[in-house]
């Protein structure tokens, strides 16, 4: 056997395949979402638009490009972080032209690129944003138990009691919510600093939560359950990853400790 047949029989195990696959695989989207792209007419196959979801293609000989860019199985997936500023919907389109957070990043550079989870429009912080759906789902996933931290600013400043009940569960519209880790913050504590950034107001407290549920508007909603409403809202970790190295409104690749951690999940 010469040097260059294992490589051309590992080809010929892949040669034909569909293209939806081929798209998943070369770290564009899932599958699914390889499919939608299709169907939407944003995928070619040597410059002729491909919609059809049976349609195969050789990956020896075929261009593929999806949006005009060229894609390879070799690419592999994409992972950045967003630091998600205030005002911006968690959303890559708006049908009443509000901000969202696909124009902060680089969705034209990397197609089927989508956030994992979402952020209210008024909540700062960490947003993960990719191209591998098996990975957000298993980000996502209740079995995992992904832990997620936030920090608050609070009107009022809650008591060790009510601290206390937050860790045990509250009582919500949906059912109680599961226990969390929850303490209050000094303004000087460095988390703190993204929601109190020209110190603590009158009245108020800065509260740390770490939750692994993911209910709509759930921190805002468990503060209010304890007779404090929040003000500012920042979240600077989720699961294994910590919000550093960027600026508000700007973002970055995932190191390669980061996306091994992921993808261990």
């Amino acid at each position: 056997m010469t040097p260059s047949e294992p490589k051309a029989q590992e080809f010929e195990r892949i040669v034909p395949m569909r293209l939806q696959r081929f798209l998943a695989r070369a770290g564009v989207a899932s599958r699914r979402g390889s499919e939608n792209l299709m169907t939407a007419g944003r995928v070619t196959v040597n410059g002729v638009v491909v919609s059809e979801l049976g349609s195969k293609v050789d990956p020896l000989v075929d261009e593929v490009a999806v949006d005009g860019q060229v894609v390879r199985l070799s690419d592999g997936h994409t992972y950045l972080m967003l630091y998600k500023p205030r005002g911006y919907l968690t959303t890559m389109s708006d049908d009443r032209g509000r901000a969202c957070v696909a124009s902060l990043v680089p969705h034209d550079r990397y197609p089927g690129l989508f956030p994992v989870g979402r952020l209210d429009g008024d909540t700062t912080g960490l947003l993960l944003f990719t191209t591998n759906g098996d990975a957000a789902q298993r980000m996502l996933h209740p079995s995992h138990h992904v832990w997620k931290h936030y920090v608050a600013l609070v009107r009022g400043v809650p008591t060790a009691e009510q601290l206390e009940r937050l860790r045990k569960g509250v009582r919500l519209d949906d059912g109680m919510s599961e226990p969390c880790e929850a303490r209050l913050l000094s303004a000087d504590d460095a988390a703190s600093v993204a929601v109190v950034p020209e110190g603590m107001p009158y009245g108020h407290a800065v509260v740390g939560l770490s939750i692994h549920e993911g209910r709509k508007h759930q921190v805002k909603r468990m503060l209010a359950a304890i007779g404090h409403e929040v003000v500012r809202l920042h979240r600077d970790e989720f699961g294994p990853l910590r919000l550093t190295s960027v600026q508000p409104g700007c973002w970055r690749m995932l190191t390669d400790e980061e996306r091994a951690a992921i993808e261990a999940l």
